[in-house]
This record gives C-alpha cells, sequence and structure tokens, in this order.
C-alpha cells in the first residue's frame, strides 16, 4: 500500500513533545520528511527517539519563533536539508490563565506572542517558499475548542486561538489562486504533559484539589473521556494529504463532540 506523504516534506513548529511530536511521528509513517522545529536547545527524548526511527528522514531545529527575525533562516534550513515544503503543521503555542480583572500585560504579550504573531509569521514565511516554490501545499494550523467560545479565566487563551480560526480563513482565501490549501483543527480536552500545568492553575483559581479538573473535563466530553495526541494524527494526516484536495478555509474539530458546528 502506498503512504499517504511520500515524497514531501513536512514542517512541524511546537513538536517537543504532545501532539506535535505525535503527529510528526505519523507523517513519517506515512513516508514524510520531517523537520521537527521547537525552541529548546537541544532535542528531547521524544524527538531523539522519533531520529532515531526514522533515520535520515527526520531533523531538529532549535527556533524561538517570537523572535521574527529567525524565521526565514529556519524555513531556509529545513529547506536545505530536506526540498521543499509541502505540509507546515503549524503547532507552536503556550497556555496561561488568570481572572480576568486581575490577568496583565507580561501575559496577554507571552499568549499572543507565540500563539498568533509567532504562528502567523511562520505561516506567512512558509506560504510564501510555496509560492515561490510552485509547490501545491498545505497548511494546518493548530487552534482549539477554545476559540470557539470564551472562558472566564482563559481570556487571552480563547482570543488567541480564535485568531488562528480566522487567519485560517483569510489565508486559505489568499492562497486559493496558487492551490494552496489552509485547514485549521480545533481539538478538545487532549491529555499531553501540558495539562498538568492546566489543572494546577485551575485548581489555584477554582480551589479545586490537583487532578479534579482534568476528571471534570474528560468526563464533560459527550464521548466520556479526554482526547490523547494520537487523536489528533488522522485528521492533520487526512488534511495535509491528496485526500483533502478539495478541502480549504475550514477548521476541523477534533474534541469528542464538545463543539457543534
Amino acid at each position: 500500500m502506498s503512504k499517504q506523504l511520500a515524497n514531501q516534506h513536512a514542517l512541524l513548529t511546537g513538536a517537543g513533545g504532545g501532539i506535535g511530536v505525535a503527529v510528526a511521528r505519523a507523517f513519517a509513517m506515512q513516508g514524510a520528511r520531517c523537520t521537527l522545529v521547537d525552541i529548546a536547545l537541544s532535542p528531547t527524548p521524544d524527538v531523539e527517539r522519533l531520529i532515531a526511527d526514522f533515520r535520515g528522514a527526520v531533523q531538529y531545529i532549535a527556533s524561538d519563533i517570537t523572535q521574527t527575525h529567525t524565521i526565514n533562516p529556519m524555513v531556509a534550513q529545513a529547506v536545505a536539508a530536506f526540498g521543499p515544503i509541502h505540509t507546515l503543521f503549524n503547532n507552536a503555542a503556550v497556555f496561561d490563565m488568570a481572572p480576568l480583572l486581575e490577568s496583565n500585560e507580561a501575559m496577554y504579550d507571552k499568549i499572543f506572542s507565540v500563539n498568533v504573531k509567532g504562528a502567523f509569521f511562520v505561516m506567512q514565511a512558509v506560504l510564501r517558499h510555496m509560492v515561490d516554490a510552485s509547490t501545491r501545499g498545505a497548511v494546518i494550523n493548530m487552534a482549539s475548542q477554545a476559540g470557539r467560545r470564551g472562558e472566564a479565566l482563559v481570556s487571552h487563551y480563547c482570543a488567541s486561538k480564535a485568531a488562528i480560526v480566522s487567519y485560517t480563513q483569510s489565508a486559505a482565501l489568499a492562497m486559493a489562486p496558487h492551490h494552496i490549501r489552509v485547514n485549521g483543527i480545533s481539538p478538545g480536552v487532549i491529555d499531553t504533559p501540558m495539562w498538568a500545568h492546566v489543572d494546577s492553575l485551575f485548581a489555584k483559581y477554582e480551589g479545586l484539589p490537583l487532578g479534579e479538573k482534568k476528571k471534570q473535563v474528560g468526563l464533560a466530553v459527550p464521548l466520556g473521556y479526554m482526547g490523547s495526541a494520537q487523536d489528533i494524527c488522522g485528521a492533520a494526516v487526512f488534511l495535509a494529504s491528496a485526500d483533502a484536495s478539495y478541502i480549504t478555509a475550514q477548521t476541523i474539530n477534533v474534541d469528542g463532540g464538545s463543539v457543534m458546528g
């Protein structure tokens, strides 16, 4: 059986662990060469295992996407090693929360610098490369169910992910004449290492025991449990593949039924 992403090059940000590295493994298993990008100077153990498992087809680049002057060199380094980029999995993000009246400018700047500014300029740089290379590529922006609604304690993060949904639509329309597809994935509550941090913040602000919020949100999902990073992989491979050749400007909910429409 032929692999869905054979002979393609995928660039993935926020790929040091969790959803990013899970999707990178799924892409590699489907034949893609993968450039993994994250802020850490050295690859994490998860990334090292991926590099070892797909020797010669996976590379790691350390990059801080909030430093926008580093984005074009990062893209150039990826292309120099693995050729033109066919897919961008635009995943880098940070999370923080506080009551609205206690939130400050530093929290706002931290979240929007990564989740919106960094994500936009990575997308722009890769799209410019795709246009210049005449690549009929695909961009997959990572949104969130938080971008579909407001939450009292999570205002900046919700707004940042709503911006990703909007940028996905605008970029898709801008790139349609170039036959480049731009879509998004909106995960629900996904059980990744980041949830320990999220759970501790809810415990602080809602007066809950550690682990209680995680239990609550899992039970609140219509399917009855939190998703895993693996649950994102199928949608990501599909959107990167020729099977999604007539799909653009969409943000697909992968959330166990939490958000409808």
